[in-house]
């Protein structure tokens, strides 16, 4: 059998995203950052000496029930107004009267020292939590220099599961206090079966002074 010539013009090696987090490339209303899901922008907020910067379904235009089986939160260039103040969130069951769900977590750094003088790759077990109502720790001791600042991401699965409990996976970059580059993972369950219908951010002392906090609803493939 003979062999046809291939005609590389013809072909179409235009890569395509994987569906998971990641920035997406484009305007923030467009549905092509996923492949086979849908990304829509629901809500964004900007913070200015906030206290708290929540997202509370039903309020303010926020969706956050069954509409999207996953939703995606981008927080980006977050300052803090406390020097070494972590950078938590947390979950409400009841429409944000209360930010307590039970969680079980892991939690894991990285870190380089401008200086060059110190770095680590560790777990943590300060910062996870085990059946805690706490605030969970998204990343460690920001630094509020005025060229400091911390950025990630929050992905959250099917909160409004009454069967499940609540899965969620962050990774968060920031400039810590001491001038180092740090890199946190954290991972984890809210352990309710009640469905989640409010997420809250914070620092673990003293306001958000700026930042733009962004949620996006994911569609099925």
């Amino acid at each position: 059998m003979a062999l046809s010539r291939l005609n590389y013009n013809s072909l179409n090696v235009t890569p395509t995203a994987s569906k998971g987090i990641g920035f997406d490339s484009g305007a923030d209303d467009l549905s092509t950052d996923f492949a086979g899901g849908a990304m829509t922008l629901i809500k964004e907020q900007t913070a200015s000496s906030s206290a708290t910067i929540s997202f509370v379904d039903g309020t303010s235009d926020v969706v956050l029930d069954s509409t999207y089986p996953i939703y995606l939160f981008k927080y980006i260039n977050v300052h803090p107004a406390t020097d070494s103040a972590n950078f938590t969130f947390n979950m409400s069951a009841d429409t944000g009267s209360n930010y307590n769900v039970t969680k079980t977590t892991t939690f894991f750094r990285l870190y380089h020292a401008e200086d060059d003088s110190a770095t680590d790759f560790a777990y943590d077990t300060s910062n996870d939590l085990a059946q805690s109502t706490a605030f969970q720790r998204l990343l460690e001791s920001a630094g509020n220099d005025a060229d400091q600042s911390c950025s990630g991401l929050l992905q959250l699965f099917d909160p409004s599961s009454t069967t499940f409990v609540k899965h969620f996976i962050s990774n968060n970059n920031g400039s810590l206090a001491a001038d180092y580059s740090i890199n946190n993972y954290t991972a984890g369950y809210g352990n309710t079966t009640s469905a989640v219908d409010a997420v809250q951010f914070k620092f673990s002392s003293g306001n958000i002074d700026s930042g733009t906090f962004k949620l996006y609803g994911i569609k099925d493939s």
